[in-house]
């Protein structure tokens, strides 16, 4: 169960899903649904083309919008690439160092940091993303990887703004896979993160900072991942493609019941 301080938080990672047409049936079919549960925050993260089709559906309701990537500068020569001033208005959130930017792009740590700083110095709340692969977990390397992550991609963040972070841990070996992360598996490296925000900003900064679970989330286990006590909320993948994203929202919803 999510701490009372802090509110949780569900987002729905479309990936290379969902043009403008298909996301506005989409987002029409669960918006009354979605919009309903007002005790989560609810954030739809579709592709960037799609964006300003779903902000026209969701723009005065509860439901918000997020980016699945970003780059750090206003503007330039970065063919392909969207910058937070283009965000500004469309989104609040912006998903930062996927597993699978950092897999199959190459995003280091170095790059996550500075593209977190630049959300903030654009007021758009950063969802950065931690998790270790199969080969570490295997060589007990997760708490290694994960404290590298951390450091590494959140170091330098405006303390006072703390609030407005979300990590979201997913390990890599648990994405698409259906083999989701056990409760212990999750309640271990979320405390992990815990503590090293802690050590960076200090545990009174670092408390009110969310951690998501992120890695096969479905409707069928997210009711016990929402009742672990330091995970405020999913990012979901797949799950979210579909009408069991509301399902999921709702399994946090009534975890703070």
């Amino acid at each position: 169960m999510t701490s009372p301080a802090r509110r949780p938080i569900v987002a729905g990672n479309w990936k290379m899903n969902y043009g403008p047409s298909d996301a506005h049936d989409f987002v029409s079919g669960i918006f009354d649904d979605l919009d309903a549960i007002t005790s989560v925050d609810r954030v739809l993260c579709p592709p960037a083309i799609s964006i300003a089709a779903v902000h026209a559906l969701t723009q005065k309701s509860g439901i918000m919008l997020g980016a699945q990537n970003m780059h750090f500068a206003e503007k330039g020569a970065f063919t392909g690439e969207i910058s937070p001033l283009m965000l500004q208005g469309l989104c609040e959130y912006v998903i930062l160092g996927h597993s699978e930017r950092r897999a199959l792009f190459g995003e280091t740590d170095e790059l996550v940091n500075r593209k977190a700083l630049s959300a903030f110095a654009h007021d758009l709340k950063p969802i950065v993303c931690v998790g270790e692969r199969l080969e570490d977990r295997d060589a007990n390397m997760t708490e290694r990887v994960i404290t590298t992550q951390v450091r590494g991609s959140l170091a330098g963040l405006p303390a006072e703004r703390l609030g407005e972070l979300v990590v979201a841990y997913e390990p890599v070996w648990a994405i698409g896979t259906g083999r989701a992360a056990t409760p212990q598996d999750a309640a271990d490296v979320i405390a992990i993160i815990r503590a090293l925000l802690a050590e960076m900003y200090g545990a009174e900064k670092a408390a009110p900072v969310r951690v998501q679970y992120g890695g096969s989330v479905t409707a069928a286990n997210a009711r016990d991942l929402a009742a672990l006590p330091d995970v405020d909320g999913a990012l979901v993948g797949g799950a979210s493609l579909t009408a069991d994203f509301v399902a999921i929202v709702r399994a946090f919803a009534e975890s703070v019941a």
